[in-house]
């Protein structure tokens, strides 16, 4: 298991939580604290910021689902939930409110580790995911914006492609900014300028 860890555990009967706590403290000194109501659990997520959310329940309803969409946040963080049954798309919607390992059958101390360990790997793995996507799409919004202000060059100057590309890039290099802020800013004024 990781090492030491905040940890949030929801669980409503107290001598369950007492033994989810000590299965969770006997490998490691993770911090943890036990949320016993699942209304307001955004607040008291938020309040915690902790490592890893943990939820031991039932049959989710769709309001704690909805409560666990607002804990997540952002996805900020892993969730994994317990859950003795399953029920239609349960499943789905708890993936889309953010959980990172959905576990039927209950909570078994024993499963506890490996559990987290695959929550928080699999969170990661979604995070890494998330953050190259985003890359991706600036990177393509960028080059749109290179393109659209290669054509206004090109058609200003009179030049290449690439002549219209070395512009860009010099024009970039002199003003040390980046060469899709300084062809947002010329299509911006050749917008304003026709």
């Amino acid at each position: 298991m990781i090492d030491r860890l905040s940890i949030v555990v929801v669980e409503k009967d107290r001598d369950r939580a007492v033994q989810i706590v000590d299965a969770l403290t006997a490998e490691t000194d993770h911090e943890v604290f036990v949320i016993t109501a699942e209304t307001g659990l955004a607040r008291h997520v938020a309040d915690r910021q902790p490592d890893i959310v943990l939820i031991d329940i039932d049959n989710p309803s769709r309001d704690t689902l909805e409560e666990l969409t607002l804990a997540s946040g952002p996805l900020e963080r892993p969730v994994a939930m317990f859950v003795t049954g399953t029920g239609g798309d349960l499943v789905k919607q708890a993936v889309e409110a953010g959980v990172s390992a959905y576990v039927v059958d209950g909570l078994k101390p024993e499963r506890l580790s490996p559990v987290l360990d695959a929550a928080i790997a699999r969170f990661q793995m979604f995070k890494q995911m998330r953050l190259e996507l985003d890359e991706a799409k600036r990177a393509l919004e960028d080059r749109k914006v290179i393109d659209r202000a290669k054509g206004v060059l090109m058609k200003a100057r009179g030049v290449t492609e690439d002549e219209a590309y070395a512009l860009l890039r010099k024009a970039a290099m002199d003003q040390g900014r980046r060469m899709a802020e300084v062809a947002e800013a010329l299509v911006t004024a050749a917008g304003l300028l026709s």
